[in-house]
């Protein structure tokens, strides 16, 4: 079963294009994959892990930055910290989409429009049947807003 989030994921800094997508820089990204494949790792595991050679200073840095934004839960093993995932990568995307919808809808109504139509138009084109269920969503959402407010 996959851990649930304990607490909120925090991201600050983003750079453009890539890295905006995923939320975390490469290094990180790589880090994350090594800790969720070996479910629990010390610095030592994590550097282990990496297809390339990167130097312990580095991943334990790494290590450190991905427990500060909430991404990484650690304990004290003796001297050493042992990290684990905050959340499953499927939560910690959602709650990347989350935060990032949450910050451009919250610039109100007419900037959100270009936002949801392009949504739309990006799902439209590459799954029909994804737009249905998108549509789906919508209708459901609507029916329990409505049974909601008061006549």
């Amino acid at each position: 079963m996959p851990p649930t989030m304990s607490r909120r994921i925090l991201f600050w800094g983003f750079r453009p294009a890539e890295e905006v997508r995923h939320g975390l820089g490469t290094l990180e990204r790589q880090v994350l994959d090594a800790v969720w494949r070996l479910g629990r790792a010390s610095v030592r595991d994590a550097r282990a892990a990496l297809d390339h050679a990167v130097a312990y200073t580095t991943v334990m840095t790494v290590l450190d930055r991905l427990y500060k934004k909430g991404v990484l839960e650690r304990t004290r093993a003796g001297r050493a910290y042992v990290y684990s995932a905050a959340a499953s990568s499927e939560q910690l995307q959602s709650s990347l989409v989350m935060g990032l919808l949450q910050r451009l809808l919250g610039r109100g109504r007419e900037a959100a429009s270009p936002i949801l139509s392009h949504l739309v138009d990006t799902v439209g084109a590459r799954d029909r049947q994804l737009l249905d269920e998108l549509d789906r969503l919508v209708h459901e959402k609507r029916r329990a807003l409505d049974r909601r407010e008061p006549r």
